[in-house]
């Protein structure tokens, strides 16, 4: 296209020079450049002052000028779509390095503070338990002096320890290990009160001696009682209790252990154990597997004084919810949420049937060495209608809760349960009761080290 329009100009131009001479009304040139014949054209071209070879290199000369002033402006048109082009992709490279560096960041959790510790950017329910034979816990139970023997599995004879070597890693983030001087300095001049059942005095062992291997015996103490006990690491001014309060509403089971069916729940008071609540830095409750004994509790309003007479039957739901709500009114109308932190820890699962993970022998979770890898498994010893009471009550409370949901996660755990290494009635299970797991194993309790310094993981994450 370019080369058959620098011939017609050419041409043109030709023409109007070798009529430059003879021409003498420029208004007919129009008319002559059209009618004149091309061997007309050429005879006439030599008439001319100067040679046709030097006019064509002349006029050719002029016209590649032109065409590159042409092929100029379009390419200055062309050039700014490919800036916009080239931009478009720097952007898009920029776009891709922050994403590239978000990645790290997940990567390597050290780089996003945030990301670790923000509860609200982790569902530490979904995940799995990794194996790892390099995980070796902080203590053991001969190394603390604290764990008491329901929970002591290896001091009482249990084997196999793989189950201290599985590790949980959420889906969504990265859990950060428990450091117990990161522990320590969040508790300094501090009181953490655990209350509950036997399951949160695991967990307060756990904490216990998590940390207290950090601590010269000089500078820390303990003082244990029926319903309370009390680890002081005194370099740090803390204190880390566990209270007994196994429906932390009040009972007439919490002192002498009654046999359920002479249990009777007073849902409508905390008065007792609260005043030993009172002042706490930070508490963390409990509260599930006592209420567990059947499908009715009985309940009572007002005082012990009117024995057999006073008390009603409630179903457990029901009654459970009654308790709940009293504990939550004592907590949204005595607790500063400006002095003091509230955890509440969900149930702990049991595994009493063997058949809820595919094992029909009836042995419940003995000889298990193993977790559950079924993604979402949920046995029937953990009541979601008593899960669902929990969500509604702390979700219509003033002061706010965090609620520590580790009852998926524990789960899968059916091989870390103290089984038949443990003890009853004070004393450790004999031969023939290890030998008739199916009616002895304690498929409740774990053992520890164990799950509960998960947990412990999980609650120091959300401090």
């Amino acid at each position: 296209m370019n080369y058959n329009r620098c011939q017609k100009f050419l041409l043109a131009v030709s023409l109007a020079y070798t009529h430059m001479g003879t021409v003498k009304d420029t208004a007919t040139l129009p008319q002559r450049l059209f009618v004149a014949s091309p061997s007309t054209i050429m005879m006439k071209g030599y008439r001319g002052k100067l040679p046709l070879s030097i006019i064509t290199v002349t006029l050719c000369g002029f016209a590649f000028l032109a065409l590159l002033y042409t092929e100029r402006l379009s390419f200055l048109s062309s050039s700014s779509f490919l800036k916009s082009k080239s931009c478009a992709r720097r952007t898009s490279a920029v776009v891709k390095a922050k994403d590239e560096t978000a990645e790290k960041n997940l990567e390597n959790p050290e780089l996003d503070d945030r990301f670790e510790f923000d509860p609200e950017e982790c569902d530490i329910t979904r995940g799995k338990w990794v194996f790892n034979r390099s995980i070796k816990p902080l203590y053991t139970d001969r190394s603390c002096p604290y764990v008491d023997r329901q929970f002591s599995c290896v001091k009482n004879g249990r084997l196999d320890l793989d189950y201290r070597h599985w590790e949980w890693q959420p889906d969504d983030c990265y859990l950060p290990k428990f450091d117990p001087e990161v522990a320590l300095e969040k508790l300094r001049g501090k009181r953490l009160v655990f209350a509950g059942d036997s399951l949160q005095r695991s967990q307060w062992e756990s904490f216990v001696c998590m940390i207290e291997w950090t601590i010269p015996p000089q500078k820390k103490s303990m003082k244990r009682g029926k319903i309370r006990n009390v680890f002081k690491a005194k370099e740090y001014n803390a204190s880390i209790e566990f209270y007994w309060a196994p429906f932390l509403v009040e009972s007439n089971t919490e002192v002498n252990i009654l046999e359920p069916k002479k249990r009777i729940i007073k849902v409508d008071s905390v008065s007792k154990q609260s005043k030993n609540w009172e002042g706490a830095d930070i508490l963390a409750f409990n509260t599930y597997v006592w209420w567990m004994i059947g499908l009715r509790l009985k309940t009572l309003w007002g005082s012990f004084a009117n024995g057999e007479e006073g008390y009603a039957q409630l179903d457990t739901p029901v009654a459970y919810k009654i308790g709940l709500k009293t504990w939550a009114n004592w907590i949204d109308s005595t607790i500063n949420p400006n002095k003091t932190r509230v955890f509440f820890t969900t149930m702990s699962s049991i595994h009493s049937k063997s058949k809820d993970w595919g094992r029909e022998d009836g042995l419940k979770c003995f000889n298990e060495t193993k977790p559950v890898m079924k993604k979402k498994f949920w046995g029937s010893g953990s009541n979601k209608d008593m899960m669902s009471v929990v969500a509604g009550v702390i979700n219509k409370m003033k002061v706010p809760v965090s609620v520590l949901n580790i009852t998926q996660l524990s789960e899968y755990r059916i091989d870390a349960h103290s089984s038949i290494y443990t003890e009853t009635g004070g004393r450790l299970l004999n031969d023939e009761e290890k030998a008739d797991p199916g009616r002895h194993a304690d498929c409740i309790h774990w053992c520890l080290p164990g799950v509960p310094d998960t947990w412990n993981q999980i609650f120091l994450a959300h401090l």
